[in-house]
């Protein structure tokens, strides 16, 4: 009997990209699906499909973007990532790994070489490869990577607005997002919340979305969860059981028909889960969390409540440099709205949502563009940031010419570009 073979991908950043598994030339099909003459039952025959489309190659891309210790909880999640998918079965050369690596050595990580993602968790760290670390963790080399260009390779939170309006639904692609497009998504097990962790960590352990579908994943028996079964225990979980009290919105995208499907497909199988139920929450105790743009302040702030008396002054200056920075940016783009589209209207446009399924911008060069040329003049973005990628997108639609652009920003911003956050030619986007 001819056997289904093709290629399994999956994404862990925010989202998880399916390539659909092909049959092989030359199988007889029916409607689309091989025919075959044996009667089955419904059960036997739905294990079979399971089985035929489970011998494709998985592979996964797990990336995390950030560094510093402060953001400790992106790499940690990517670590636990990997040992999930490492106990379904995939192997090594088949999960890509991006990560800067600065964690687990860093003289801040009260157990060095261990890095842990839930206050009672084990290492996750252990035996995870390091494909591309440091400097080598770039935009162009994962393209690179997802488009399997090797000669491209260099070297070694509104996560919805990532797929908003570009995913198509009919490219056998599904993605899951931790929040909708106008609103962040949390980080969890943080200092002074509950659950907390540790007490000798200052920083949070995990983003919540993130741990939802990770712990998910580890108490349940993927070969009987479906795909839409997770997606709704994690949408659950995000939300903080529908309070969305330290809570978003998890929202899917692209090829959605493909959710009857079971987990396992595409993130493997651990033995051990086989007596594990298909789809049970364990508990219903809400968690508490924090905002992304403001996990860095709870770790200055811990570190201020630790610090030695000879050391509180310089982590305080870097807990005032960041708020006086944020309040630079903030002010610079309520200006630069006002420059650019008068004071009744400025604020207004810059922060306009478009209406569902449409793009956050129609020109992405024109915001990548007009982001750094912000930065170039009014100093770097930050993770907090961030946020005002609305307001460039919003400058690009309404089709600002770039030199009343740039005339703004430096009227704007003019010989504030100093200080810790100088840009020097780096750029956050």
């Amino acid at each position: 009997m001819a056997t289904m073979t093709g290629v399994i991908c999956m994404i862990l950043v925010l989202v998880t990209v399916v390539v659909v598994v092909v049959l092989p030339a030359g199988a007889a099909t029916r409607g689309g699906w091989r025919w075959d003459p044996l009667i089955r039952s419904p059960v036997d025959l739905e294990d079979e499909l399971d089985e035929q489309m489970g011998n494709g190659t998985r592979w996964a891309v797990l990336v995390a973007g950030s560094n510093g210790y402060g953001n400790y909880r992106h790499q940690a999640d990517v670590c636990h990532a990997y040992q999930i998918l490492k106990k379904g079965g995939l192997k090594d050369e088949n999960i890509v790994v991006f990560m800067y690596d600065d964690i687990a050595s860093s003289e801040m990580n009260p157990r060095p070489g261990v890095i842990i993602n839930h206050p009672e968790g084990e290492d996750v760290y252990a035996g995870v490869p390091k494909d591309y670390t440091g400097e080598d963790v770039t935009v162009d080399n994962l393209f690179a990577v997802l488009l399997g260009d090797k000669n491209a390779v260099k070297g070694a939170c509104e996560s919805g607005s990532i797929f908003e309006g570009i995913l198509p639904e009919d490219i056998n692609v599904y993605a899951t997002t931790a929040s909708g497009a106008e609103e962040n998504s949390y980080g969890t097990y943080c200092p002074g919340m509950e659950p907390s962790p540790p007490p000798e960590y200052i920083t949070c352990l995990g983003d919540l979305y993130s741990v939802a579908w990770m712990e998910d994943s580890e108490t349940h028996n993927l070969k009987k969860e479906t795909l839409d079964q997770q997606f709704k225990k994690v949408k659950e979980r995000t939300s903080n059981y529908d309070t969305y009290n330290s809570g978003s919105h998890v929202m899917e995208y692209g090829t959605k028909n493909i959710k009857p499907e079971k987990v396992y497909l595409y993130q493997g199988f651990d033995p051990e889960s086989v007596n594990l139920p298909a789809n049970q929450i364990r508990s219903n105790k809400k968690m508490n969390g924090v905002d992304q743009r403001d996990a860095d302040l709870i770790f200055l702030w811990q570190r201020y409540k630790k610090s030695t008396e000879s050391k509180r002054a310089e982590v305080f200056k870097q807990i005032t440099e960041t708020l006086t920075h944020r309040g630079h940016l903030d002010s610079s783009i309520d200006m630069i709205g006002v420059l650019l589209f008068g004071p009744q209207n400025g604020r207004s446009i810059l922060n306009s949502a478009r209406g569902s399924g449409q793009p956050l911008v129609d020109d992405w060069e024109c915001l990548k563009s007009t982001a750094r040329l912000f930065e170039r003049h009014c100093g770097l973005l930050t993770q907090y940031g961030m946020k005002h990628m609305r307001a460039f997108a919003n400058i690009c639609n309404n089709m600002v010419e770039k030199s009343a652009i740039e005339e703004a920003f430096i009227a704007t911003c003019s010989g504030k570009n100093t200080g810790p956050y100088v840009s020097l030619g780096a750029h956050s986007v």
